[in-house]
């Protein structure tokens, strides 16, 4: 090794000692007479020092000669600080360096790689490995190693195989867009990049492997946003012989490992669950964020038939109720209102009613509705004096979501989302479809592998959009951390599900013919999950964007501005895929 010792080890106990750091030029600070240079690597930083009267000229002339970033190796004598640093672990002592040698120079760094940096967001990810080396980024990426560590000791000790699955495979037309790949030895046909291993693992379990997984790159072409990127990482997992209790308590246990290894936090009790249904009527979303209350009330049974129009003609009219801010000014709820008129949340307006600490009420439809019935608004809803009740209203999906938004943006405002206090829920009994207006037929919600709710069959041929699947998500902090379902195993189940999804069976034949011969020869009940674990990591971090954790990430036009990548081909490469591009 080049070095004894990395820059973050050495203390007081090593004092005297010669020893040999390598690392990059933090920063310099000559006096003329004395000289000292931070000196970091990935484990910290370590002060060397320089005297005009000690030091060598040769040493103390290379030593002038660096600027930042420069690789540099130091050997000398570990001696204590005079003016000591209790803001590093290395800050009671510096080297005395007898011997310096330039490994490499330096260009001076498009930014200050420090913690405070002046480099803003596209700088820093043109010259990402640069922005690598600053501390805040490496801890995530560390953070990010230690719990791919954790999980893969957990799943090794309740006997998971980790199997790779491949990474070119077949384009099948449900879920996002696939990313596909032209084939040279196969003219005019394509490989697809996996959105997931699913039909793989699946496979898996008929070949006798009860309990798989792997951390496994996943690609879709979709938009995207902070916490979407078109290639992520999941940590997807299959068993078989087994119930959806057995798949919630084996990941649930996983999920608790993780927190008690990297976090430090142990949860009381066993996870809640809670139904879609009553996850949509209480939250208005299928990954609620239960730190906080702020649950809906329907209030149509006291808003509607007073003479008000846009709440007698609502299918429902809906409120929340934040406590202790009936002393919310105009200029608040104007822009509350500005809030949900934004796109995003698409609302016309918003109505408020201020419960008073008289116990009077003051509202912005008070020319239609009386004290008594705004009281009668306030007992539904729970509201005390003191208390501000926020209601929208409208198409019955169209108002639950809206309202969504507006609870989340309420419990930022009044810091109610604490992101250092963790509820997770698991979300059950998902509906299996949902129509879409756009192809006028019924989609998967999650694939069409989840079985159905066995005392919902009766409804698949009656009543499609009501059937139950046995379905899961786990929630934590409103964020969908992981999904899975208890999958079709039996043929004539499977070929009755692609008939409701509208395949025929020639279609379904060509798509997922192979699974459905694999089903031929003893499929045994199974079933799994996905985690998104860029998500988790970013959880883990408090932070909202996953970029953050991933090592070389797109922006947010899929683009990677580093490489420069996506880029075109040279037209040989096109005429030996026997391909052309339109102009």
């Amino acid at each position: 090794m080049l070095r004894t010792h990395t820059c973050g080890e050495l203390r007081i106990e090593q004092v005297n000692q010669t020893v040999t750091l390598c690392g990059w030029v933090q920063k310099v600070r000559d006096t003329g007479g004395l000289m000292w240079i931070d000196l970091r690597d990935r484990y910290g930083i370590t002060q060397l020092s320089f005297e005009e009267n000690s030091s060598e000229a040769s040493v103390l002339e290379t030593a002038r000669s660096l600027g930042r970033e420069f690789v540099v190796k130091a050997t000398g004598t570990v001696v204590e600080r005079f003016s000591k640093n209790d803001k590093i672990p290395t800050g009671q002592i510096e080297i005395k360096v007898t011997d310096l040698e330039v490994l490499n120079p330096s260009e001076i760094p498009p930014f200050i790689i420090e913690d405070n940096t002046d480099g803003g967001e596209d700088l820093r990810m043109k010259y990402r490995y640069l922005d690598l080396r600053r501390n805040e980024v490496r801890e995530k990426l560390q953070l990010r190693s230690r719990m791919a560590i954790a999980i893969r000791n957990y799943l090794a000790e309740q006997e998971f195989i980790e199997v790779e699955t491949p990474v070119l495979i077949k384009s099948t037309p449900e879920g996002a867009r696939d990313f596909v790949v032209p084939s040279r030895m196969n003219p005019g046909e394509f490989y697809a990049l996996p959105q997931s291993p699913q039909t793989f693992k699946q496979l898996l379990m008929v070949s006798g492997f009860d309990r798989y997984f792997q951390i496994v790159k996943c690609f879709r072409d979709e938009d995207l946003r902070a916490d979407r990127q078109p290639e992520f990482t999941q940590i997807d997992c299959e068993m078989s012989f087994v119930n959806q209790d057995d798949v919630l308590g084996n990941f649930e246990g996983m999920t608790r490992h993780l927190f008690e290894k990297i976090k430090g936090v142990s949860f009381e009790g066993d996870f809640p669950r809670m139904d879609y249904a009553e996850a949509m009527r209480r939250y208005g979303s299928d990954k609620p964020d239960i730190r906080f209350g702020m649950e809906f009330v329907e209030l149509n049974e006291v808003a509607q038939n007073k003479g008000f129009n846009v709440f007698d003609q609502a299918e429902l009219v809906l409120g929340i109720c934040a406590k202790g801010c009936a002393e919310y000014t105009r200029k608040q709820l104007d822009a509350l209102t500005n809030f949900v008129k934004r796109p995003q949340v698409g609302a016309k307006g918003m109505v408020y009613v201020k419960c008073n600490p008289d116990g009077s009420f003051k509202s912005s439809v008070d020319k239609f509705y009386s004290q008594e019935d705004l009281k009668a608004w306030a007992e539904k809803a729970g509201a005390e004096a003191g208390d501000l009740l926020l209601v929208l209203s409208g198409n019955t999906d169209t108002t639950r979501k809206q309202m969504n938004e507006l609870r989340l943006h309420m419990g930022t405002e009044l810091g109610l989302r604490d992101k250092d206090v963790f509820k997770p829920l698991w979300v059950v009994d998902f509906p299996l479809l949902e129509w879409d207006e756009e192809t006028e037929r019924y989609h998967a919600m999650h694939h069409p592998f989840t079985s159905p709710k066995q005392e919902d069959m009766v409804k698949l041929d009656t009543a499609p959009g009501e059937v139950r699947a046995n379905a899961y998500d786990l929630v934590i902090n409103g964020v969908e951390i992981g999904g899975g379902s208890i999958r079709i195993h039996d043929k004539g189940i499977q070929k009755l599900m692609f008939k409701h999804l509208g395949f025929t069976d020639e279609e379904a034949k060509a798509q997922f013919g192979f699974l459905m011969d694999a089903f031929e020869y003893g499929a045994p009940p199974h079933g799994g999950i996905a985690f998104g674990f860029d998500r988790l990591c970013a959880l883990f971090g408090g932070s909202d964007s996953i970029r953050d954790y991933i090592a070389f990430p797109k922006n947010t036009s899929g683009r990677d501005v580093m490489i420069d990548s996506p880029a075109a081909v040279d037209s040989k490469q096109l005429d030996e895929l026997g391909m052309s591009l339109k102009a």
